[in-house]
């Protein structure tokens, strides 16, 4: 076949092509499974940051699966639907998922958190104590949020200050305000905003009321549960 001719240079690009394409394929498909497995450990390497755990990436899964040791999906009365932990691992913003976890010889309460900052999703986690009300600790990240403002969200510097803070008063759910400088607070806890990310700041207090509020009920069956041992 003539080297030059128009057919040779068609069929010749469509081989390629081929080619090229069958080789993208393999990768990809060889790598999916690695992919995915780096998706799950970093995903437990978040929830477990909610407690104050960091582990290195090596050491996450292990950490995990010592940590944590429940997973459930709750319904808004506060009733489990599904006590399958790899279900509950899985589940997106749709749905509401509980991570049980024991740190110190204390039980732990770990819930996802989705929401919006100015550029993007920012999601978390929260855990709070035995009591269903006062945080443990709490861990933000997000997706393009401003290098040195909103991005500061997923600083310890930030997360640090919602410990010890109550999402409850006077049995209501209020959750926290994210307060800029000057700002008056009312009678909800808070902590403060960052300089320079108030849109950001003002995402992840929305982020935080949204997300806790769906779980009103499953905090109350345990304060309720709490009590009743208390008074025993």
């Amino acid at each position: 076949m003539d080297k030059n001719s128009n057919t040779y240079t068609f069929i010749y690009a469509s081989v390629m092509v081929i080619l090229v394409a069958a080789a993208l394929a393999y990768v990809n498909g060889a790598l999916k499974e690695k992919q995915n497995k780096n998706v799950e450990v970093d995903k437990m390497s978040q929830i477990l940051s909610s407690v104050n755990i960091r582990p290195a990436y090596s050491e996450a899964e292990a950490k995990y699966n010592e940590v944590i040791t429940a997973a459930y999906l709750v319904n808004e009365q506060g009733e489990v639907v599904s006590d399958n932990a790899k279900e509950a691992f899985a589940a997106d913003k749709t749905k509401l998922a509980v991570f049980e976890a024991t740190v110190d010889g204390s039980k732990k309460y770990i819930i996802p958190l989705y929401g919006a900052g100015l550029w993007g999703d920012i999601w978390g986690y929260v855990s709070l104590n035995d009591d269903a009300n006062t945080i443990y600790a709490a861990s933000f990240s997000h997706k393009g949020e401003t290098p040195g403002l909103g991005a500061e969200i997923a600083t310890e510097k930030f997360q640090e200050p919602f410990a010890g803070k109550q999402i409850f008063k006077d049995g209501k759910l209020l959750s926290l305000a994210v307060l800029k400088a000057g700002a008056v607070p009312d009678e909800r806890d808070y902590v403060d905003a960052i300089t320079g990310g108030t849109r950001t700041s003002e995402g992840v207090e929305k982020m935080l009321k949204n997300c806790l509020l769906q779980y009103e009920a499953f905090f109350k069956n345990i304060q309720a549960k709490e009590e009743e041992v208390s008074h025993e």
